[in-house]
């Protein structure tokens, strides 16, 4: 009996994991409300975003870049974001609003 609870233990743990993993390896990409004047790069969430334009792109997010925490760091250094995610998940309205509560107002976003 101890054998079994272990063995669903490990595959539980293994699901987990695995689940962390695939979500890590999705592009998170923030779409901005104002363009960035030039190329930016910014660290966040543990993953280098890329910034062009009005896109900010981590190729190569960690586990936890997918979270507002990050969000909110880009906001802060480059204004509104309007959608922030990868290709299965995406923040919700009320979390975007959590994550703007931090923008950097778009007047200083043109100087940078």
């Amino acid at each position: 009996m101890k054998l079994q609870t272990l063995a669903a233990a490990c595959a539980a743990l293994a699901t987990v994991t695995f689940a962390g993993s695939a979500m890590a390896g999705d592009a998170i990409t923030a779409k901005l409300q104002t363009p960035v004047a030039a190329k930016t790069k910014l660290i966040a969430g543990g993953a280098v975003f890329n910034c062009e334009g009005d896109t900010c792109v981590a190729a190569a997010p960690s586990s936890r870049t997918f979270a507002t925490a990050t969000c909110k760091d880009l906001a802060k250094n480059v204004g509104v974001v309007e959608a922030f995610g990868g290709v299965r998940k995406q923040l919700d309205g009320d979390k975007l609003g959590q994550c703007n509560a931090a923008a950097l107002p778009a007047t200083q976003v043109a100087d940078r």
